[in-house]
């Protein structure tokens, strides 16, 4: 696949990233990444004990107004870096002891990926690999990533057009996470777990499988609520279904009033409590305080 003209995203911006042209993502196609470290604030089964090898990569489609990780979205942090040198870092978190290599909003350098994990791979990288997204991809990339991804870790971040209009400039989201997640759940099939030679792992690390998030954002239960129900309804025990808790009030969000304030216990709970009279099972949620910034890594480039 080639990023020239490149489609690789639902925005499909045609600019031709080979000649240093930007579309939404604000990316050239020269990767650019900004951290490349241990991770250990995933799901339990992701980051285990020793850590998931998390790689965050600069730029991103979506630009949701309330992002954690606005700095990398906007690609104002980060160092640019060859596909040789991606390959080297998936070898050496490998060395590290990582569970699994983790692609942090990948999507716009999907190409160059695959060269890195081919690469990688020749020399004995064997780890399974996380595609970690918002779930605002094109069905054919998500194709292409067949064969190289293991485990997919999408969003779904709202079923409410009027939401993803308003909080990240794309009416269309859900139509293009449905297909995106559906393509996902086709490839990977049902959850597959492996029990760890560390016993004091508190439960099997996922090789295989999609475990779809959902952040509660405050005052939208109901959108919330309506999330769930497609998920479970569609998918029912083939995905895991994340509940995330930790919306955390940025200092930019003043435009936005709604969104200068936490998730209450009160409005978690509803949700979660509606995700267990639907009959889910097969989920993660959040426990104690999760909405702060101390839990947003720092963007320094470590490991790059």
């Amino acid at each position: 696949m080639s990023t020239k003209i490149c489609k690789l995203c639902p925005r499909n911006c045609a600019v031709d990233r080979k000649n240093k042209e930007r579309g939404i993502c604000g990316q050239t196609d020269q990767l650019k990444v900004a951290r490349a470290a241990l991770h250990y604030w995933e799901e339990p089964c992701i980051s285990g004990v020793e850590g998931s090898g998390a790689v965050f990569f600069c730029g991103c489609a979506l630009h949701c107004v309330f992002c954690q990780n606005r700095e990398i979205a906007n690609g104002t942090v980060g160092k640019e870096i060859s596909v040789e040198r991606l390959s080297e870092i998936f070898l050496e978190l490998m060395e590290k002891g990582a569970n699994n290599i983790n692609l942090v909003t990948a999507g716009h350098f999907v190409p160059q990926v695959i060269k890195a994990l081919e690469r990688a791979k020749a020399q004995g990288m064997n780890l399974p690999v996380v595609y970690n997204t918002s779930s605002y991809e094109n069905v054919d990339t998500i194709k292409k990533l067949e064969g190289f991804v293991d485990i997919y870790l999408p969003d779904f971040k709202y079923m409410s057009e009027t939401l993803s209009e308003k909080y990240s400039h794309a009416l269309d989201y859900s139509k293009v996470a449905k297909a995106a997640i559906e393509e996902m759940v086709r490839q990977t099939g049902a959850p597959v777990f492996k029990e760890t030679e560390n016993k004091t792992e508190e439960e099997p690390l996922i090789r295989k499988g999609t475990i779809v998030r959902h952040l509660v954002l405050p005052g939208q239960v109901e959108d919330s609520k309506a999330v769930i129900r497609y998920l479970y309804e569609t998918y029912g025990d083939k995905i895991y279904i994340s509940i995330m808790n930790q919306f955390t009030p940025m200092s930019h969000l003043s435009a936005y009033p709604e969104l200068t304030r936490k998730l209450t216990e009160e409005e978690y709970d509803e949700v979660v409590d509606y995700a267990i009279e639907l009959g889910v099972e097969n989920g993660y949620i959040q426990e104690g305080e999760t909405a702060k910034e101390s839990f947003i890594p720092a963007f320094d480039c470590e490991g790059v």
